[in-house]
């Protein structure tokens, strides 16, 4: 799956276009949730995700990345939406996600669900909401 996305641009599904060490610095030096996340549960985290990157057109350069733990049959995470500092402020999050949510269209997955502490409006662009029920959900924390 490749999308055009921006003149500058292309998001791409394609796992083996991935930089694994510049993901690995982005969230591990950068992103609150992933923060001293190890490069050994990194890479076990792309390996067994569908992955999405961001790349300039040209260069192919890598600018962004997000991924999906799913069954593809009826529910979906999405999680480690990022994008580098330089590329920001040009939509590419709002694109990202808009562009992983028509990849799994097709699955007519029940749910989607992700986390954030800061980007809810980015999220709502694509259509993303609180939870109805938040009551209904519990979770099961890392001692």
């Amino acid at each position: 799956m490749t999308a055009d996305i921006h003149a500058d641009y292309e998001i791409s599904g394609d796992t083996g276009r991935i930089d694994p060490d510049l993901v690995h610095k982005w969230l591990s030096e950068d992103a609150y949730w992933a923060r001293d996340r190890s490069r050994e549960k990194q890479d076990q985290a792309i390996s067994a995700s569908l992955n999405f990157g961001v790349y300039e057109r040209g260069s192919g350069a890598q600018v962004g990345y997000a991924r999906v733990v799913t069954d593809l049959a009826d529910f979906a995470w999405l999680c480690d939406v990022y994008i580098c500092p330089e590329a920001r402020g040009k939509g590419l999050g709002t694109a990202l996600v808009t562009a992983v949510r028509e990849h799994l269209a097709p699955y007519r997955l029940r749910r989607i669900l992700l986390a954030t502490a800061d980007a809810h409006d980015v999220y709502a662009k694509v259509g993303f909401a609180g939870l109805k029920q938040p009551e209904w959900w519990m979770s099961l924390e890392a001692r």
